[in-house]
């Protein structure tokens, strides 16, 4: 039986789901009628469904992708300057790098201090996964933030990145 399903990796939340190309449909669960052999036979399924979160990260890296957490403090000038924990964002783009300096400051490049940092203060939805942006490739974010991600080794953590969005420091985790 031939199927247009395939399996692919969250750049969300880090984890595989299916996807239909042709209906642009998405599921977390396998879809309805498919025998868990059929499953496993899907395209991305060898890579995304081995039960090991570890190796489906590994094997999303080998396809050019990467994983990253960010802290980002958004300013007046965001194109969305509202935040989970602020409705109406006003400070200026001077005092969100003068803020974010002082985490960058606290951080000293601890990877536990920014993802508690990043839990706390992020204006981003990810602070409730301290920062986790999950797996993600080219073209999938801002083009500032995209390269900055790009050029850092697994672990390092970035010097104050500009986008539309804000303000980041940015945490290469793989």
């Amino acid at each position: 039986m031939s199927t247009p399903w395939e399996v692919r990796m969250s750049t969300s939340r880090g984890m595989p789901y299916f996807y239909n190309p042709e209906t642009k449909q998405s599921s977390w669960e396998a879809p309805e009628g498919l025998s868990s052999s059929e499953v496993k036979q899907l395209p991305g399924a060898a890579k995304y469904l081995s039960g090991d979160r570890a190796a489906a990260l590994a094997a999303a890296q080998q396809d050019g992708k990467v994983r990253a957490s960010h802290l980002l403090v958004k300013h007046s000038g965001s194109r969305r300057p509202s935040s989970w924990k602020e409705t109406n964002i006003t400070r200026s783009k001077a005092e969100a790098i003068s803020i974010l300096q002082g985490y960058a400051d606290e951080i000293q490049g601890d990877p536990e201090t920014f993802a508690l940092l990043a839990q706390e203060h992020s204006d981003c939805s990810s602070h409730a996964k301290g920062g986790d942006l999950g797996v993600f490739g080219r073209g999938q974010m801002q083009k500032p933030f995209e390269d900055a991600t790009y050029a850092l080794e697994p672990g390092a953590i970035s010097g104050i990145v500009d986008t539309d969005s804000g303000v980041h420091l940015i945490m290469r985790t793989a």
